[in-house]
C-alpha cells in the first residue's frame, strides 16, 4: 500500500491526531530539514508516511535518526523504508529514557498537529519538549503549522522564530523554530512568545 494511501485512513480513524489528509509536500519537507541542519541527532516527532523524514535522511545521511510514530500501521511502514533509524512505535512524551543521552546539539522535527491534538497528549509533549531544549541551548525544535500563528505558546525561557512559509504545500505551510533566547540576524522574523 502507499504510504499516502496509509495516512489517509489513518486520518479517518484519528484525525486529531493524524492532523492532515495529506503527506507533507516535497518542498516543505526540504525546508523542514534545511532547517534541521548543523545538528548531532535528529529527533522526529510524528513521522508518519517518512516524507519528512527521507528529506532528513537525504541531507543529513550521517547524522543518527530517533523516528517517533504512535501509529503502530505507519511505524511499521516506516521501519521497512528507514531500517538505519531508531523507530519509536509509541508517543513521544511516553519514551523519555530513550531521550536521556541525547548529544547537545540535537534537533528536533515536528510534524504533529499540537493544535488539534487531545490535551493528554499535547501538554506532556510540551512539557517534555521543554526539559529537553532547555537543557542544553543549542537544541531546537523546527515544526510546522498550517496556521498563521505559533504552533503552541512558547514555554517559559523558549521564544519561536517563524523561518519561512512553504506556500507550495496544501495548504500553505509555517516553518517555525523554537529554542532559548538568541540574538535574532537582521534578516530574521520577529521573535514571538505567544500564540
Amino acid at each position: 500500500m502507499p504510504m499516502g494511501a496509509g495516512l489517509l485512513q489513518q486520518w479517518l480513524k484519528t484525525p486529531a491526531l493524524v492532523g492532515a489528509i495529506l503527506p507533507s509536500s516535497q518542498r516543505l519537507a526540504k525546508v523542514m530539514a534545511r532547517h534541521a541542519s548543523d545538528s548531532d541527532a535528529l529527533v522526529e516527532l510524528g513521522a508518519g508516511t517518512g516524507t519528512i523524514t527521507n528529506e532528513l535522511v537525504r541531507q543529513h545521511p550521517a547524522v543518527p535518526l530517533i523516528l517517533f510514530e504512535q501509529n503502530s500501521i505507519l511505524a511499521g511502514q516506516l521501519h521497512r523504508h528507514f531500517p538505519h533509524a531508531q523507530i519509536v512505535p509509541e508517543c513521544f512524551h511516553a519514551r523519555t529514557e530513550l531521550l536521556a543521552h541525547l548529544p547537545e546539539r540535537t534537533v528536533f522535527v515536528s510534524s504533529l498537529p499540537f493544535r488539534s491534538l487531545p490535551a493528554h497528549i499535547a501538554a506532556p509533549t510540551v512539557a517534555v519538549l521543554h526539559r529537553l531544549l532547555t537543557e542544553a541551548p543549542q537544541r531546537r525544535l523546527i515544526q510546522f503549522t498550517y496556521q498563521p500563528r505559533a504552533p503552541f505558546k512558547a514555554p517559559a525561557g523558549l521564544v519561536w522564530r517563524r523561518c519561512v512559509t512553504v506556500w507550495r504545500n496544501a495548504p500553505p505551510a509555517g516553518v517555525w523554530e523554537l529554542r532559548m533566547p538568541f540574538r535574532p540576524r537582521k534578516h530574521d522574523s520577529a521573535t514571538l512568545r505567544t500564540d
